[in-house]
């Protein structure tokens, strides 16, 4: 018996064998067709779920990969907003898991940046430092570095850091820990 793959569509897939096995002159029985079908699809359903999961682990960005991607927009950041690169991106990469984090790759959000006060965009609600805590989400990831840069810049606890020169990297990542 053949079965046609739609799209790698799982829900199609397992609906097409289904269709398939069910209208197959080969089984004799309805009862027959029911039992086969029903092992069939769960059997479908956990290799779906199986290839769907090394999918996955294939998709996440290595730490270069990540550098790679988002070096331009860090650097564009940094001439805009005087926050260094090196800054930015070790924060992206720190805060995301490498844009590999659930918040990093449904809200866009790459630094962890909560709501706040004010905050009026989009919003992403998930457990961090207590139960259904809202973070801020965006349309594209580098709105979330330009955002990042202005949440530094917008913070007072942050002004100190602004100070120092912008190869500084050693001393903006004391800052930036100590500001917390």
């Amino acid at each position: 018996m053949f079965f046609a793959v739609d799209n790698y569509n799982s829900r199609s897939f397992v609906k097409n064998i289904l269709s398939q096995t069910l209208n197959s002159p080969n089984l004799s029985s309805t009862f027959v067709k029911i039992g086969f079908s029903m092992r069939f699809y769960f059997f479908c359903l956990f290799v779906i779920s199986a290839l769907h999961v090394a999918a996955q682990d294939q998709e996440k960005l290595s730490t270069e990969s990540y550098i790679e991607l988002y070096a331009e927009a860090a650097v564009e950041n940094m001439k805009k907003s005087g926050v260094p690169a090196s800054i930015t991106l070790a924060q992206g990469i720190l805060e995301s898991g490498s844009g590999n984090s659930d918040l990093a790759r449904i809200a866009k959000n790459h630094f962890g940046i909560k709501c706040h006060t004010g905050w009026t965009g989009k919003t992403y609600h998930m457990d961090d430092d207590a139960p259904n805590e809202c973070f801020r989400s965006y349309e594209h990831v580098l709105d979330s570095y330009r955002d990042h840069a202005e949440f530094l810049r917008g913070r007072s606890r942050y002004a100190s850091l602004f100070e120092l020169p912008i190869t500084d990297y050693k001393g903006w990542a004391k800052g930036l820990k100590a500001a917390g």
